[in-house]
């Protein structure tokens, strides 16, 4: 049996594979650009300038910069958010419960906006904490009661504190650089670039030959492999924002229960779209990631198992499991 891990360590733990799927990004980049400009651009002799790599890495930093300086409004009018309403008695208990929230965080307290759709769940989006947006839908402001309010607001709160807007902005622009190195290295070995590799094949030996194979596989998997790694990051993130807000409120338990509720509303939340999805607490597609879809389909997925989510924070309240 697993050992019981308290928040600080399930924290610990959760950067820890973060920073494994950073690293593994970052070098299965650097394998498809090495290649790239080692094969393809320096078959006449030293690569010289890796000259792929730079460019893709270039496009996807100006991808980031834009999406940072402007994605967060163009998500929250894609889901049709508005700001808070605070003579309405529970939006004005939602506008609270941020505050609170941005205090035990530390930080200012984020723009508040409620989305008028009747499935309960919630996102934080923002560059930082210093313009910082959480938007919760409005059916979670009807069906939840304010400790798990309280628990909602505080697991976004924690993807403020820890950056994870930014972090997956990051984390999205490195996988479009892998698949345009890919795209670019595939169109490169068609249209003829397949002889320049077999004369640095012939320079390189036996090195060269292992090189070049794991590199063509590297290329046919490298749309399949971005996204795991991206889909990783998320995961792992959610994980950390589970104990992070726990953390805040003192009450794991809160969480859980907001989670057990959202879970059982199995309707989508149609005001959020596909491209966003994975900003919010929970999978707003009517996806449940505990549904028995197989170990394979849910490394696809942008949310941990919820099942598996709400035992951790009982595991961070030394709590029992509830009984079958």
């Amino acid at each position: 049996m697993p050992p019981v891990l308290n928040l600080y360590e399930q924290q610990r733990r959760n950067r820890e594979r973060t920073a494994f799927f950073l690293a593994a990004i970052v070098i299965f980049l650097a394998v498809l650009g090495l290649g790239a400009d080692g094969f393809l651009y320096g078959a006449g002799g030293s690569p010289g300038l890796p000259i792929c790599t730079i460019g893709a890495l270039a496009f996807g930093g100006i991808s980031a910069w834009w999406a940072l300086a402007s994605g967060d409004r163009a998500i929250l009018e894609s889901a049709a958010a508005r700001p808070v309403n605070v003579s309405d008695p529970a939006e004005r208990a939602l506008d609270n419960v941020v505050e609170e929230m941005a205090i035990a965080a530390g930080l200012p307290k984020p723009a508040v906006w409620v989305i008028p759709d009747s499935d309960p769940n919630a996102f934080a989006t923002g560059p930082g904490p210093a313009r910082a947006s959480i938007a919760v839908t409005r059916g979670a402001i009807d069906a939840l009661n304010r400790e798990e309010l309280q628990g909602v607001v505080a697991h976004e709160m924690s993807h403020v504190r820890n950056l994870d807007i930014r972090l997956m902005t990051v984390v999205a622009a490195l996988a479009g650089a892998i698949l345009l190195v890919a795209d670019a290295s595939r169109r490169g070995v068609r249209w003829g670039g397949g002889r320049a590799v077999g004369r640095r094949e012939g320079k390189s030996g036996l090195f060269g030959i292992v090189f070049f194979l794991l590199w063509i596989v590297s290329l046919l998997l490298a749309p399949i492999v971005a996204r795991l790694v991206a889909l990783g990051v998320s995961r792992q993130r959610e994980y950390l924002a589970d104990a992070s807000g726990a953390e805040l409120t003192r009450n794991p338990l809160a969480l859980a229960s907001a989670l057990e509720k959202i879970d059982a509303a199995a309707a989508p939340t149609p005001s959020i779209k596909q491209g966003v999805a994975y900003l919010c607490i929970a999978d707003p597609l009517g996806n449940p990631a505990d549904a028995p879809r197989g170990a394979w389909a849910s490394l696809f997925s942008t949310h941990p198992p919820i099942a598996r989510r709400i035992a951790l924070l009982r595991e961070m309240a030394y709590a029992k499991p509830p009984a079958a």
